[in-house]
């Protein structure tokens, strides 16, 4: 069974650490710790020349995913220079009247072309992701990131399996959240066709003055993707490849 194995990054250490650590592609993205944003053209370029497969998320703000006409155009632009600066493919997420977005994830596929578009977790935001799903594979998307519905894709095992089985030769689905080396077995084994995962772990760090809404100084932590959890993790999916 040919898994991928994808890890979310936001830096350029944490390029060289998905790299190092045997990822078979990565989402790349700004400010994890908000779902993740458009990331600027420098870090694009550099994931891009590390070699391994880059797939950038593309959001141009955080919140919800229902976006207004100059966000949609903001969207689409951002598309264009990611696929332009080397990108092998984007992930998007776009919602309209409690469903999918259908407009502008079919000018997200045009763009696209030969690159693949992945659809992420504002997937699981729907209250009817058969039909979210269906609508999906007529756009021609490549692959769904979702952890079924639950805030940790372990706990929605069987609504993993459900969806992995329907769509299964139509549209990937690539189980997220909260996956670890240690849970990884039972993902697999719902018959998901990629697993998704930040490998992260937290840094401390002193800073004299601290920038932003939380504005006190002192320690401070930052999350770094961790080669060892990116190691841990391929070994895990290879052990699983090998016995099914």
């Amino acid at each position: 069974m040919n898994v991928q194995l994808e890890i979310a990054i936001q830096d350029p250490e944490g390029i060289a650490a998905a790299a190092a650590g045997g990822a078979d592609r990565v989402e790349l993205a700004a400010a994890l710790a908000l779902g993740g944003l458009t990331p600027a053209p420098g870090l694009t370029a550099a994931a891009v020349a590390a070699g391994v497969p880059v797939h950038v998320l593309v959001r141009p703000r955080d919140g919800g995913f229902d976006y207004s006409a100059i966000e949609q155009t903001v969207l689409l632009d951002d598309v264009r220079r990611a696929l332009d600066a080397g990108a092998h493919g984007v992930v998007v997420g776009a919602l309209r009247d409690g469903g999918v977005d259908t407009a502008l994830i079919a000018a997200v596929r045009g763009l696209a072309k030969g690159a693949e578009v992945t659809f992420h977790r504002a997937f699981d935001t729907l209250a009817d992701r058969d039909a979210a799903l269906e609508q999906l594979v007529d756009l021609g998307v490549d692959r769904i990131l979702t952890s079924g519905g639950a805030s940790r894709a372990i706990d929605a095992r069987d609504e993993l399996a459900r969806l992995a089985a329907v769509s299964r030769g139509r549209i990937q689905v690539m189980a997220g959240a909260g996956i670890d080396a240690d849970n990884v077995d039972a993902l697999l084994a719902t018959g998901v066709a990629a697993i998704h995962a930040s490998a992260k772990r937290s840094v401390e760090e002193v800073q004299a003055v601290r920038l932003g809404s939380r504005a006190d100084a002192g320690a401070s932590t930052r999350e770094v993707t961790d080669e060892a959890r990116v190691r841990a993790l391929r070994a895990a999916v290879d052990a699983f490849r090998q016995t099914h």
